[in-house]
């Protein structure tokens, strides 16, 4: 389980508060996207979450354990987490960038063992990167790069899996498939993922749960149907140029020059 528990997200500067008071909770195999417009506080959540930012306040536990306080290879083995940022030596290839997913998990030699072949070749298979595994990763599209570092978070078979707009170098039907294979592989190895998108759309058919961010620091939670029906979505996004209908689930431009 992940549970956050009176939780405060921001900085310790002018910047200060982003999200205060946080208690939610979620179960393996959930699938949930994170919405909200810019600035609303998405990532600063998320990098709280995974560890990568110290709260402000209150507690990020995973199976009862305080994430923050987690050892770098005890969150290692427990957490993936995929950023738009790359971050990589551009000296590896893209075979060498996924191995290291299973870094966590090998001997002070770092050698694989067959359960570490076995989930790399996993990852490799269900995310279609295989034709360019002998690529330098630094010579990848930004796409073909974003679905690599997919592939390296499924290597490392983790509890929780933090995606922070992991879909936003994708075309369309790469963004169906990358979503719809992580709602899946929530579902079937009882894991946690948590994905940020602004593919709000696609978000509402394949989100289990949605975590809605507004403007002003509020934080609705329910499914798609039930943020729709309660105008939290079209209170969150609706513009003089675009607005949420309830009645089609769907988002509408509501003006044209």
């Amino acid at each position: 389980m992940l549970n956050l528990q009176s939780l405060t997200v921001g900085y310790r500067n002018t910047r200060g508060v982003v999200l205060s008071g946080i208690d939610l909770s979620a179960a393996p195999g959930d699938f949930i996207c994170i919405l909200g417009r810019n600035g609303s506080g998405k990532s600063t959540l998320m990098r709280t979450i995974a560890g990568l930012q110290a709260a402000l306040g209150g507690t990020a536990l995973l199976d009862g354990q305080d994430i923050a306080s987690m050892r770098p290879a005890t969150r290692a083995r427990r957490i993936a987490v995929v950023l738009t940022e790359r971050q990589f030596n551009p000296g590896l290839r893209v075979n060498d960038v996924i191995a290291l997913a299973r870094q966590p998990f090998t001997s002070w030699q770092g050698r694989l063992g067959d359960d570490d072949r076995a989930a790399i070749a996993g990852a490799v298979e269900v995310t279609g990167v295989e034709p360019f595994l002998r690529r330098f990763f630094s010579d990848l599209s930004d796409g073909e790069r974003q679905r690599v570092m997919i592939a390296r978070a499924l290597a490392q078979a983790p509890h929780l899996m933090v995606l922070d707009e992991i879909t936003a170098f994708l075309d369309l039907p790469s963004r169906v498939e990358i979503m719809a294979l992580l709602r899946s592989q929530a579902s079937e190895k009882e894991q946690i993922v948590l994905l940020s998108s602004h593919d709000l759309d696609l978000s509402l058919q394949l989100a289990d749960r949605v975590w809605l961010l507004d403007d002003a620091g509020g934080f609705s939670v329910g499914t798609p149907d039930e943020l729709s029906r309660s105008g939290a979505l079209g209170g969150a996004f609706d513009t003089g140029a675009i607005r949420f209908s309830p009645e089609h689930g769907r988002f509408e431009i509501t003006r044209t020059r």
